[in-house]
């Protein structure tokens, strides 16, 4: 079969009048009649596996993997549909796919995909050789955008993401002819030659070259003229035309181990200038393996303009497997023309660049919250295992956030309560300092009530809010891109306004973002100062986002995106008006890449259908393409469901919700 194939990127996208009904606005009284404006870019997804199982069969050769991707459902509205496939490696076990996925990304709605790996059998079925489920969210917030899954029947498939490139840098139109190539075929045979343009990228495993685009072989010369190659300049280079790259001939074998015909370094810069009249030499180690001439070499249909619209292009050459962080915002130059200015990066520019996105949490503890060993206040925990809204609020905005945060450790607050007679309006909660994941707040949580804790008032903020601005700043001396965010939940509106707003002026210069959960049915009117309050405080950023539990209480992803909305840009905003900007990822050995165990509860092989046409469908009678998105699913792992059921009163995920064992808890103590 031939090396060369057409690349593909394959696009999801979602109508916002699809989402419009699921869309609740900031405003504390009036959530649900107004669309959210979410801060949205998109993502390529692009992946590669190593030691997979020969599943070809006793004497058949070695298996011919391809890949499927399928867009798993989140909610009992949407669709799991397949997105594409991948092109067939012929006879590898460690296939380099070159196909790419677009997402649309938003950082509080999940998006799960599932990769199921196909070797191709021609004149039978083909045969499965493993299935992964990834979120997209995850990879992106995992060391370098990559993450990594075992295969239950052996070998690791690896994902990645990277941004998508803001503007299309055009495509590279590009010829290449060999002179006197050194024949590695043997005494009586000529060598097939091929080549391929090769580039590095930042973070684990880049230290290496990745093949971005692969021609056709000539068979038996030695002086081949290729077919022209078309490449697109952001896959090739992110659009940096001195990027080094790495231009390979070999020697094309049927059994897919080419025989190397050496190779030479350049940059699209450098064969713009050969084009015509250039060579370059050939080498491997010292030696000379021939000549490669550039014929032609040029780069048209480069956006120019100074737009941030994404343009998404389906290349007539194989795209790479992509980069990881853009970390590189100076000028583009497309030879000719004053250079573009250095745009402005965005918060996936900073999460793969080695921003650290770090959460706190702060719980009220005041006593309108109502006795918690009664059924219906706001603190009891039912013993069914359904959780109150406390512990949802934590589970949903806390499983989002944690995916950003490396060490998984969480200091978690109170306010509100006596200790020793005294109100205490920030006070630890739970017995370390930190706790360990999204599990480790709930159980500190939880815990709080077997301390002698008497829930009193009033609703103080103006202590827990700075701080936890002081501890943000602290990070920020030690690691010069670390951000914090403040999830505070409340069952009343704050007592003291004016005490709040001096509090909020004074940490406008912390790397805090401030997300404010109402819990319960209180009339939270009074919060309204919340909206705007930079603007009318003279405030350099906004920092603050008001939210009302109810509201969403059946919906995590509407309370996920509601919540974590304003996010994005307030890390923008503090970084790039300090001219902090992201860093590039350090070059480490895939080796070092943490693999994730087999999960047999969402690993699941999809069962599909194949159209005479070459389309690839779902099957109809498909039950595990659903992700449990109910609150308590997201403590132990994805889980994949049958298509959920709706009713007259909405998708209630807790219905059928799992048991909980919940500690014994103790009688507030009346001290």
């Amino acid at each position: 079969s031939s090396l060369a194939s057409d690349s593909v990127v394959f696009q999801t996208t979602t109508s916002s009048q699809s989402r419009s009904n699921k869309q609740p606005d900031k405003q504390p009284n009036n959530q649900t009649n107004n669309q959210l404006t979410m801060t949205k870019e998109q993502l390529q997804l692009s992946l590669y596996a190593s030691q997979l199982k020969n599943v070809a069969g006793i004497a058949k050769g070695t298996s011919d993997p391809f890949a499927i991707v399928t867009l798993l459902a989140n909610e009992p509205n949407e669709t799991p549909r397949v997105l594409g496939k991948t092109e067939v490696i012929k006879n590898s076990l460690s296939p380099n796919w070159t196909t790419a996925f677009l997402f649309d990304y938003e950082l509080g709605k999940e998006t799960h995909v599932n990769v199921q790996v196909i070797d191709e059998v021609r004149k039978t079925s083909d045969k499965p050789m493993g299935s992964a489920v990834f979120e997209i969210g995850d990879v992106l917030g995992s060391p370098g955008s990559v993450k990594a899954k075992k295969f239950k029947k052996g070998g690791i498939l690896y994902a990645r993401v990277q941004k998508a490139a803001p503007k299309s840098a055009g495509k590279l139109a590009l010829r290449l002819r060999g002179i006197k190539l050194k024949n590695v075929e043997g005494m009586f045979k000529k060598s097939d030659p091929f080549f391929e343009v090769r580039r590095t990228y930042a973070g684990p495993g880049g230290g290496s070259w990745t093949p971005v685009y692969r021609s056709q072989h000539v068979k038996n010369n030695l002086n081949p003229k290729w077919g022209p190659a078309t490449i697109d300049v952001n896959v090739l280079c992110d659009g940096n035309l001195d990027r080094r790259l790495q231009v390979s001939i070999w020697d094309h074998e049927g059994d897919g181990k080419h025989d190397s015909m050496g190779a030479f370094e350049t940059s699209v810069n450098e064969l713009l200038k050969a084009a015509g009249s250039g060579t370059f030499t050939s080498k491997k180690g010292s030696k000379s393996y021939g000549t490669i001439a550039v014929d032609e070499c040029k780069i048209t249909g480069a956006d120019t303009s100074t737009s941030e619209t994404v343009i998404v292009n389906s290349a007539a050459a194989d795209p790479s497997i992509p980069v990881m962080p853009v970390a590189q915002f100076g000028n583009m130059n497309l030879g000719g023309g004053a250079a573009t200015p250095p745009r402005k990066p965005t918060f996936v520019d900073y999460i793969s660049g080695n921003c650290e996105l770090n959460m706190c949490v702060a719980i009220d503890f005041t006593g309108s919250n109502g006795d918690p060993r009664r059924p219906g206040t706001l603190h009891h925990f039912s013993p069914s295992g359904q959780m109150n809204g406390y512990e949802k609020a934590i589970a949903g905005v806390g499983n989002i956030l944690a995916k950003y945060d490396i060490d998984q450790r969480f200091p978690v607050y109170g306010f509100g309560a006596k200790y020793g007679g005294i109100v205490r309006h920030c006070f630890q909660v739970g017995q370390e300092k930190e706790v360990h994941g999204v599990k480790g707040i709930l159980d500190a949580y939880r815990g709080v009530f077997k301390t002698p804790l008497t829930m009193s008032g009033p609703t103080v903020f103006a202590e827990v809010i700075p701080f936890a601005a002081a501890q943000a700043k602290s990070r920020l001396q030690t690691h010069p891109l670390s951000y914090t965010i403040l999830l505070l939940l409340t069952d009343g509106a704050v007592t003291d306004v004016q005490a709040t707003k001096q509090a909020l002026a004074s940490i406008a210069d912390a790397p805090l973002s401030i997300v404010i959960v109402g819990i319960g049915n209180a009339d939270f009117s009074a919060m309204q100062f919340l909206d705007d309050f930079e603007k009318r405080s003279n405030m350099n950023r906004d920092i603050v986002q008001f939210v009302q539990f109810n509201a969403h209480e059946f919906d995590k992803t509407s309370l996920t995106r509601a919540t974590l909305e304003e996010i994005p840009d307030q890390l923008v905003q503090f970084f790039h008006t300090r001219g902090i900007m992201p860093q590039p990822g350090n070059n480490i050995s895939t080796s070092r890449i943490p693999v994730e165990d087999y999960n047999e509860e969402a690993d699941i092989d999809l069962s599909m259908d194949y159209g005479a046409d070459g389309e690839i469908a779902l099957n109809a009678d498909q039950p595990a393409a659903f992700i449990d998105n109910s609150y308590e699913a997201g403590l132990g792992g994805v889980k994949i469901m049958a298509p959920p059921s709706t009713n007259s009163q909405g998708y209630n995920p807790d219905a059928t919700a799992p048991v909980m064992t919940t500690p014994a808890m103790a009688p507030p103590s009346t001290n």
